[in-house]
């Protein structure tokens, strides 16, 4: 198998791996308990609290460890609509956000919230001037990606951070797809609350964490007992969040050389195909983008029947997000990048992640080259 979908998912790196093996057997204590085992889980999980916070740049009293970016996209958002109850309320957000934010959106319109989508340019980046002209009086949040799930593109979250910066207003920012792969440092991005989760940089799934600002206020998620600071109630995932710290640490220390392979794979990739299919394009930003995330349009030919000829060769590629699959619609995100709903349908994302070779480019090149023969081939008959 070739895999090529870590936009959707990573492989659990073996260091994390290895860290959260004992919190699951043998040191498998309540983090709330006051007895040794206990005691030994509350410590994990602090010393990973302070993992997350050095990977990112805060304190560690401003890390909420979560069950992963969706639920900290949603509290983020509800809790905001909760803070001023009976007022009108205005948040800003994007056409291109991942659906655990668009769908809280649509969701809070129904209870009278106003939410103004800004829209993208071609290449999927939001202009400032789009932010600055959607202010409002009563605007009291602005919910920005750093990076897009399907496209790569990273947005100028600093320069619209810097913006918002004396003006009451808070500022989110999705950083799922950015947190362990580009350099995140919230002061330098200026933000209120980021989310993250933990199966994006070779952690396990079913964990994540909140940032917020020392000072800004959330409301508690779950009630309960006095867990995650008395904001979220429930006994903590101590395996899951041990992985995350180590997985988050280490990848950080390997950016560098991980951005440096992730960037020849792409443009390997990419060269090779725009070499043998000259109807092919590429969609979003080449240059401001994560460097490992490339999302590829095949002019005239179905997106989903090439990713299952792919699958058929053992190389696993999506056509949209993981969220979406198995919908028969196209891409919200190349939809709002002003294509066709049948260019929307026609493209692959291609994500490579830390364990991929230069080896496998060539098999994926020639595989891929090879499908989009089969499908015109049949489009003929």
């Amino acid at each position: 198998m070739i895999y090529i979908d870590n936009a959707a998912t990573t492989k659990i790196s073996e260091l994390a791996y290895e860290k959260m093996l004992p919190y699951l057997r043998d040191q498998y204590g309540n983090a709330s308990s006051q007895y040794a085992i206990g005691i030994h889980a509350k410590a994990a999980i602090e010393h990973s609290r302070q993992q997350a916070a050095n990977a990112i740049g805060a304190q560690p009293s401003e890390i909420i460890f979560t069950s992963g970016g969706s639920e900290a996209n949603n509290w983020v958002l509800r809790s905001v609509s909760e803070t001023f109850p009976n007022q009108a309320i205005h948040l800003i957000t994007s056409s291109i956000e991942h659906h655990s934010v668009l769908n809280a959106c649509y969701a809070l319109e129904t209870s009278g919230i106003e939410i103004t989508y800004l829209p993208v340019n071609q290449n999927g980046i939001i202009a400032m001037d789009d932010v600055k002209a959607a202010i409002k009086p009563n605007t009291k949040l602005v919910s920005l990606m750093l990076a897009n799930n399907e496209i790569g593109t990273i947005q100028p979250i600093a320069e619209i951070g810097r913006f918002l910066q004396g003006k009451e207003i808070l500022f989110h920012t999705d950083a799922v797809q950015a947190v362990g792969h580009i350099p995140v440092d919230v002061k330098e991005l200026h933000v209120d609350f980021l989310s993250a989760s933990a199966h994006k940089f070779n952690g396990a799934k079913g964990t994540g964490f909140l940032y917020k600002r020392s000072g800004k206020k959330i409301i508690p998620l779950i009630h309960g007992g006095g867990q995650e600071l008395s904001f979220r109630a429930g006994t903590e995932n101590v395996a899951g969040i041990v992985a995350l710290g180590y997985a988050l640490e280490e990848n950080v220390a390997e950016m560098q050389a991980t951005t440096s392979l992730l960037k020849i794979l792409v443009d390997r990739t990419v060269k090779g195909i725009l070499k043998k299919l000259p109807f092919v394009s590429i969609n979003g930003d080449y240059e401001k983008r994560l460097p490992g995330t490339v999302n590829l349009r095949f002019e005239g030919i179905s997106g989903e029947s090439l990713m299952h000829l792919l699958d058929l060769k053992g190389i696993c590629v999506s056509t949209s997000s993981a969220c979406n699959a198995g919908y028969d619609t196209p891409s919200h995100v190349l939809l709002a990048l002003g294509q066709s709903e049948e260019e929307a349908k026609s493209a692959i994302r291609i994500s490579y992640g830390r364990y991929n070779t230069l080896e496998e480019v060539d098999s994926i090149v020639k595989n891929i080259c090879n499908a989009c023969s089969k499908i015109k081939y049949a489009m003929k008959q």
